[in-house]
């Protein structure tokens, strides 16, 4: 299974994010925006240029409000005609973006736990629970509120592909080529490994974007997928 690499445009203003499409131009086509660029870098113009240009965009914005809140969201990314929206995955929320998606084309992704967080974290905040049992909670929570996929460290990316079937998407950040820097991530994998977990989508952001050749660095990062 090759899947989807999606690249994290993980720069701050909108020059840098065409700079760096320009660059990956003609091997990348699907593109993830998140808080630096949508809310520092014009990134929902950057979104709507991407797909009037036959590209696909995720939108990372992990959503989380009230119902009505977060169905207005949706409703609104949903109109840019937008390949992927993320929220954390509580069921009220999910439940509502579900109803505001409806008749759309939008993936609408349930954030399990960050891939920048362990146990340790997880106890510090309070949760009472190990990482993969809370992981294992919202992605059925996820599945039963008709979410199209999944946000989880390739390490849960076996234990949820058994739990939401073979139809939904699991999609994997901290995704590092072999032989690339952790930085802050603490659940990493490499794609092949991530792949053979049962993600369908790769998020890789800094060892892209951050290298001194991104067109190199996402051809390797396809190469491995491709040879998984």
């Amino acid at each position: 299974m090759a899947g989807d690499l999606i690249v994290g445009l993980d720069v701050g203003t909108r020059s840098e994010a065409e700079d760096m499409i320009s660059r990956l131009d003609g091997i990348v086509d699907f593109y993830k925006i998140g808080y630096q660029l949508f809310y520092g870098g014009d990134g929902l113009t950057v979104g709507k240029e991407l797909l009037k240009a036959g590209k696909r965009v995720f939108f990372d914005l992990k959503l989380l409000d009230i119902d009505n809140t977060v169905a207005k969201g949706v409703a609104a990314i949903a109109e840019t005609g937008a390949t992927m929206l993320t929220l954390h995955a509580y069921p009220k929320a999910m439940e509502a973006a579900v109803r505001a998606a409806e008749g759309s084309s939008l993936c609408l992704l349930g954030v399990t736990v960050l891939t920048s967080m362990d146990q340790a974290d997880l106890d510090e905040a309070g949760y009472g629970i190990s990482v993969e049992d809370l992981v294992a909670r919202r992605a059925r929570q996820a599945r039963e509120a008709g979410m199209g996929g999944v946000v989880a460290s390739a390490f849960e990316a076996r234990a949820v592909r058994q739990i939401v079937g073979p139809d939904m998407a699991v999609v994997t950040p901290g995704i590092r080529p072999s032989g690339s820097d952790r930085g802050d991530q603490k659940r990493v994998m490499t794609p092949a490994d991530a792949l053979a977990a049962g993600a369908s989508h790769l998020v890789v952001a800094r060892p892209i974007v951050a290298a001194p050749s991104p067109r190199q660095s996402a051809q390797a990062v396809l190469a491995e997928m491709q040879a998984a």
